[in-house]
């Protein structure tokens, strides 16, 4: 049991229903109790200090503490707490915010729609899609690709197109009209004597044969992260995405880039589409846009995927959608101080700049006798760990990181992956300090093995 107050432990166990959590288990062991946080730490309510390097959910790119999104927040509460998007009303936050990223955006778009998670996000994006398809007539244009190992959120059409088995088993899904092709990850699934192009070369064959097998006329769209992240940071192999948006044009499927994760710096662009040369249809943005200080998502759209769909609305007379919180005053006011602040900052150099060291600390640790591997690109990478004889499927990796835990580094362990995503204000200084960590950590699990 972590809570060490019985008032926090008591009330946290018995009222609140943890997500991604075994529930029983829970129940009994309590979890970890964050009170604080300056810059790039967190400490916990027994006064234990942490980096955290995953920054939060891989959102938090300011650290925490920023005292300039805190004002921004207080000023615009008592300005305009609240107003909606609805009924042809609007606000000068979602205004502005809306207006920068159509100019940041790293292909010509025309319109943003705002929501509050990434979940949402790629949930509306993909009503959109349905509803885009009965404007132009395709009644039958209506499958998503998603890809084994993708991760899109977790509401009923967003965890369809998902691809990871925890976040369908027992939901009854995903909806029978998602399909998934083969995840690009060279280290899981690349065959023994496989080059990674031929390996490139087959998992595009595989999405062409997919398309073939349902039928172009029916499917809509493609959904993929450039860099996979929930999945276990995965990093496409070279000419993955040239490939699939090559076979996308060819049968007229819309590509829908989930940069939930990998937005505004991760990779040392401000998108990753511009590191991987993606061009999109539409734009999933959230968690980096404010730092998670506000929840605030965005569906950034080209003009044409918006046309017809505005044609549709006034066939029908409205956009029979929208969301409470769409465009929020305060987390559009708070999103854009924290654009702003990047931008001043230039925190996406420092992810360019630091990209080096960050990858080169990993492929050092990947030598250690327990680690398999290590990929990564910016500063979001993973630390792939060899699981020993009687472990179960990702008990090494949660062994190494319950032990960093104790040396005062947050990670996230998923499957045999360690993932790291830290704050992107961290300094090369701390990245030693956070790796030198994991090097301990390593070794304390190694011994426990001996």
């Amino acid at each position: 049991m972590r809570i060490v107050s019985n008032s926090i432990e008591g009330r946290d166990i018995a009222y609140q229903m943890h997500p991604n959590v075994n529930l029983r288990k829970y129940e009994k062991t309590g979890g970890l109790v964050i009170e604080s946080g300056d810059g790039i730490y967190v400490t916990d309510n027994n006064g234990k200090r942490y980096i955290e390097g995953m920054a939060g959910l891989w959102s938090v790119a300011l650290g925490f503490g920023e005292k300039r999104l805190a004002d921004v927040a207080k000023a615009q509460m008592e300005k305009l707490p609240y107003y909606h998007t609805f009924s042809y009303k609007t606000h000068g936050p979602s205004i502005d915010l809306a207006e920068l990223l159509i100019k940041i955006a790293p292909v010509p778009m025309s319109k943003v729609h705002f929501t509050s998670s990434g979940s949402e996000a790629n949930d509306l994006a993909c009503k959109m899609v349905w509803y885009r398809s009965n404007a132009l007539g395709n009644k039958d244009k209506k499958k998503i690709i998603g890809r084994i190992k993708g991760y899109h959120g977790v509401t009923i059409a967003a965890a369809s197109i998902t691809g990871l088995p925890r976040n369908h088993e027992s939901f009854d899904l995903p909806l029978d009209r998602m399909v998934h092709t083969s995840c690009p990850s060279y280290v899981h699934f690349g065959k023994d004597g496989e080059s990674e192009a031929d390996f490139t070369a087959r998992i595009l064959n595989d999405l062409e044969e997919l398309i073939l097998k349902e039928g172009p006329e029916t499917i809509a769209a493609f959904w993929g992260e450039p860099v996979m992240g929930a999945g276990g940071v995965l990093v496409p192999p070279a000419g993955y995405w040239e490939g699939v948006q090559a076979i996308l044009k060819k049968y007229d499927i819309l590509l829908v880039a989930d940069e939930v994760i990998c937005g505004f710096g991760r990779t040392g662009k401000m998108f990753a589409c511009e590191t991987y040369n993606i061009k999109p249809d539409v734009l999933i943005v959230s968690k980096q846009i404010s730092s998670s200080y506000m929840p605030l998502s965005a569906i950034i759209m080209n003009d044409a995927f918006y046309q017809p769909i505005a044609d549709e609305s006034e066939r029908i007379g409205v956009f029979g959608h929208g969301f409470t919180a769409s465009g929020h005053p305060v987390a559009t006011a708070v999103g854009l101080e924290n654009l702003k602040i990047i931008q001043e900052r230039d925190l996406v150099g420092n992810a360019a700049r630091l990209e080096e060291k960050f990858l080169g600390r990993l492929a050092e640790l990947a030598k250690h006798p327990l680690a398999h591997s290590s990929r990564g690109v910016g500063l979001i990478g993973a630390l792939e760990i060899k699981p020993w004889g009687d472990a179960k499927p990702g008990d090494a990796a949660a062994a190494v990181s319950a032990a960093l835990e104790e040396e005062g580094v947050i990670s996230r362990n998923i499957g045999e992956a360690l993932c790291f995503c830290p704050p992107l204000i961290i300094t090369a200084e701390q990245i030693d300090d956070m790796f030198n960590a994991v090097g301990r950590a390593l070794d304390t699990v190694e011994k426990t093995r001996a």
